[in-house]
């Protein structure tokens, strides 16, 4: 019994080590497998990746293939608006310069509204634009197929071609009444690339307009102009247009009243180195009367004057100084110009600066370094930025040798340029009863110091020489610091068409932009 025992017992214990290595074979076996296995797994999936990855890039090419030209056409799609777009801007840049504009449309961009009291516009008096005409009726339609059309749109140095580099040709031009009121036209262009598969495409855009009154004399003064005291003659010596004075006129002798002359010569020289003082365009018109510090012998301080000076236009006819109102100029500087407000101690403030801001000296401010520096229209504000008042005008002192720019002061202005100007090409106005470009005389002026209009709310005091292309405005009067100073003007008669440089006369509509198709 205890032998069987213990056989059994050993028997068990036997085996139970037997069992126990065999099943650690076993396990090291299942492990290498295992291992194999996932050996395996790992290679396929790399396989699977490697082949779904070469599907993926055949397929990318394959797309790439079939997009090309997709990509091209919409590359051309591009640049065809891009053509039409350019155009447009062309047509826009005619309203600015008489001179790009060609011959055949130069009436119909002319203003062709208004009256005399507001001069020209494009705009009738219930505000209703020149403009009239629908997409199917326009008031102007320029079409390729026309051949004279076709050289203004593709063949002429004023047209699109220069805008549009090469890259294609304008179809058809349309301009019409505008499709919002208060705007002025709708601009409808249609273009063409060059490519191997032309794309065509239109594009319609609205312009607006700058609703500036026109400058229509060389020098305007609201009030008395001189004064029967030595040395308290006008200051004013124009040239080239008008003189309006609400006032009376005091000038030293008759001979200082420029006489109207067809063959007046057309040129750069001063009143003081002609043997006699006349020009071709220079009219006074007075709402009082002129009187004379030194007569001729035997004469009063009343006698005959020349033909082309008018005496008591006011109150009636009526002596027609054009008015730039105060709140709708603000409001044009504020969106097209250069806004500053001027303080007791003559500095210049920007719109927006702060109180605690130092201001500005204006000659930092306004000077122009060299010619066609433009200041573009600088609106120089009252004290308190209200509309001007007695209490509320401050005094800028104009000291820079050379401005370029519609200076428009709600103040007083001394002018006192420092040196000798700059010489700047201008153009005289047309010959008198014409109003051809072509009569227009190309003139060097020397010398000059304001190259656009210096305008006061209140009255302008002259205490150096000083020369002015374009015109002066004064709602008071205008005096010099003695005899010998005064300031000579020679008038740019674009003014007259209300083209002012640095100020646009027409803009694009914000978001009236359409691809139409």
């Amino acid at each position: 019994m205890q032998f069987e025992k213990s056989a059994s017992g050993l028997k068990g214990g036997f085996f139970n080590k037997k069992g126990s290595g065999n099943m650690k074979v076993r396990e090291r076996r299942t492990t290498k497998f295992d291992h194999q296995c996932d050996e395996g797994h790992v290679l396929l999936g790399a396989l699977m990746l490697i082949f779904l990855l070469g599907i993926l890039g055949m397929t990318s090419l394959h797309l790439a293939a079939q997009d090309g030209p997709g990509i091209s056409s919409m590359k051309e799609d591009n640049v065809a608006q891009q053509l039409a777009d350019g155009a447009a801007d062309v047509v826009t840049s005619w309203f600015h310069d008489s001179s790009a504009t060609p011959t055949a449309l130069a009436g119909l961009l002319a203003k062709r509204q208004g009256n005399p009291e507001s001069g020209p516009s494009f705009f009738d008096a219930a505000g209703r634009s020149q403009f009239v005409g629908t997409a199917d009726h326009p008031d102007i339609i320029l079409d390729v197929a026309n051949q004279a059309d076709n050289q203004t749109l593709n063949g002429s140095s004023s047209g699109s071609p220069n805008a549009l580099g090469g890259l294609g040709r304008i179809l058809k031009l349309k301009v019409y009444g505008p499709l919002q009121p208060g705007l002025l036209s709708t601009v409808e262009v249609t273009a063409t690339t060059v490519a191997d598969k032309p794309i065509t495409r239109t594009v319609q855009l609205q312009l607006g307009a700058v609703k500036i009154p026109a400058v229509r004399a060389a020098a305007q003064v609201g009030q008395t102009l001189g004064a029967m005291q030595p040395g308290g003659e006008s200051p004013i010596m124009v040239h080239w247009g008008d003189q309006r004075i609400l006032g009376d006129l005091t000038v030293q002798r008759v001979e200082d009243l420029a006489l109207k002359r067809t063959e007046a010569p057309v040129t750069g020289q001063s009143y003081g180195e002609m043997l006699v003082a006349q020009d071709r365009w220079t009219e006074y018109w007075i709402g009082g009367t002129v009187s004379v510090i030194i007569p001729p012998p035997g004469q009063g301080v009343n006698p005959p004057l020349p033909e082309n000076v008018h005496l008591h236009q006011y109150p009636t006819p009526g002596v027609r100084l054009d008015q730039w109102e105060y709140d709708s100029l603000k409001k044009i500087a504020l969106r097209w110009g250069t806004y500053y407000r001027l303080d007791r101690a003559g500095q210049l403030h920007p719109h927006g600066a702060s109180d605690s801001d130092q201001g500005i000296a204006p000659i930092e401010a306004l000077e122009s370094q060299v010619v066609g520096d433009h200041r573009g229209l600088v609106f120089i504000d009252t004290t308190d930025g209200q509309a001007p008042r007695e209490d509320n005008m401050g005094t800028l002192l104009l000291e820079a040798d050379y401005v370029e720019g519609l200076l428009v002061v709600q103040g007083h202005v001394v002018c006192r340029p420092r040196a000798e100007g700059k010489s700047v090409p201008s153009l005289s106005p047309p010959l008198p009863g014409t109003a051809s470009l072509g009569t227009r005389v190309p003139v060097q002026l020397s010398g000059i110091h304001i190259n656009g209009l210096l305008y006061a709310a209140g009255a302008i005091k002259v205490e150096r020489p000083a020369r002015v292309y374009g015109a002066i405005m004064a709602g008071q009067s205008v005096t010099s610091s003695g005899a010998g100073t005064g300031i000579e003007v020679w008038y740019n008669a674009d003014l007259a068409q209300g083209l002012f440089r640095g100020l646009p006369v027409v803009y694009r509509e914000p978001g009236t932009w359409l691809a139409k198709y």
